[in-house]
């Protein structure tokens, strides 16, 4: 529109009555949900925008489409946009994520998520799956001080797989076997006295000395001390990996000695459980995606679409 057709229009806008301006401010919406979501992610590639082929960062602006800049690399040729390489490249109605990303935040499930923005479930499902793909790398890159490291298990589940491994059965059932089997998925979490959390889905079944090593050594700073519980794999690691251990026995009675206790990692278990009940089953393979999702609701540390948005283009919010 023209600048003086623009002004026109804008002096009619007094005139409009309750119903009408409701009518304009619901036409505006999408538009002004686009233009944050481009300004969200412009400014937040600005710094480190390179392209994604060489990593060369001399490149220059080369049109728009699809609503966003692109640009041409200087070294190679190619054209590229702030997405281009990402989980959420090619994803359409832009102007709704940070609507979603609201929802995401508020813990809703794919179905409430999907009325209250205006998609369908299985946008919704998709569109929190590629937000959580990169989110859920937003780690501390060590732990240090004193750790604190324990599993939990849940049922495994092959929920919405064409294909099972094992007989079937309903939802919400229970393992044919007591104890620790391999039909309980295994949750690792290590988690330090300041808050820093890491947390790995193992596989089914106790865990290893061989995963402890895996997981748990290239995170733990050579200073740490690790209290567990008495598991001979937590033991056979500290010593292999010559880490100070102390355990303590939840089944002796013993809870707290001193500075030696896994009260805040069972407190986290408990809190992931108690969230992860508001979904009603999630299928095995998507659990890092949950864990990662807690781990940025976790006491808040992100509390706005655009941080969640950062994270999803895999732009952390802190220091890894």
């Amino acid at each position: 529109m023209k600048a003086a057709s623009f002004k026109r229009w804008l002096k009619r806008l007094p005139g409009l009555t309750r119903p009408q301006r409701a009518q304009v401010l619901q036409a505006l919406r999408p538009a002004v949900g686009l233009d944050r979501v481009v300004e969200a992610i412009a400014q937040a590639r600005a710094a480190r925008r390179c392209c994604p082929a060489c990593a060369s960062k001399c490149c220059h602006r080369h049109g728009h489409a699809n609503g966003l800049q692109r640009y041409r690399c200087r070294q190679c040729g190619r054209t590229f946009n702030d997405l281009t390489g990402t989980p959420l490249a090619r994803l359409r109605h832009r102007a709704k994520w940070l609507d979603y990303l609201d929802t995401m935040l508020d813990s809703k499930s794919v179905r409430a998520a999907a009325k209250a923005v205006g998609v369908h479930r299985n946008t919704s499902f998709r569109w929190r799956h590629r937000f959580l793909h990169l989110a859920k790398l937003d780690r501390p890159s060590s732990l240090k001080g004193i750790a604190e490291a324990d599993e939990m298990f849940l049922l495994e589940s092959q929920k919405g797989s064409r294909k099972l491994d094992r007989p079937p059965r309903k939802r919400g059932g229970v393992a044919r076997r007591r104890g620790i089997s391999r039909e309980l998925d295994c949750i690792l979490v290590a988690r330090d006295r300041t808050g820093q959390t890491v947390d790995y889905v193992t596989g089914r079944g106790a865990v290893t000395t061989r995963q402890l090593h895996q997981h748990l050594r290239p995170v733990l700073d050579p200073e740490v001390l690790l209290v567990t519980d008495p598991h001979a794999a937590y033991r056979a690691f500290a010593r292999e990996a010559g880490i100070a251990h102390q355990t303590v026995s939840l089944r002796a009675g013993e809870r707290v000695r001193g500075a030696i206790h896994v009260q805040n990692v069972n407190a986290y278990h408990r809190r992931f459980r108690e969230w992860l009940a508001r979904f009603h089953g999630v299928a095995s393979r998507y659990l890092p995606n949950y864990l990662g999702w807690q781990w940025a609701l976790d006491g808040g540390r992100i509390s706005s679409a655009e941080q969640l948005l950062r994270a999803a283009i895999g732009l952390f919010h802190i220091q890894r």
